[in-house]
């Protein structure tokens, strides 16, 4: 009976221990904050809203793009 009584002892410490432990550890970096994405008006390519450029109402993922769409509708 004294060994079960150890064990379940030695297995609250432990439990305890490994609590105390994780309130401890440094959080992991929760910074990270989400972006917009939004589509490319000639390619279809998802990409953030603030690494796009935006021309007469629409993103583009890049200038080459935005310019074959704005002589097309010339």
């Amino acid at each position: 009976m004294s060994r079960l009584i150890l064990i379940i002892v030695i297995f609250a410490l432990v439990f305890w221990l490994l609590k105390s432990y994780r309130k401890q550890a440094p959080k992991h970096d929760e910074t990270h904050k989400t972006q917009d994405m939004v589509g490319c008006a000639h390619c279809g390519v998802n990409l953030p809203k603030s690494e796009s450029l935006f021309v007469e109402g629409k993103y583009y993922c890049c200038t080459e793009h935005s310019r074959g769409q704005s002589s097309k509708q010339k």
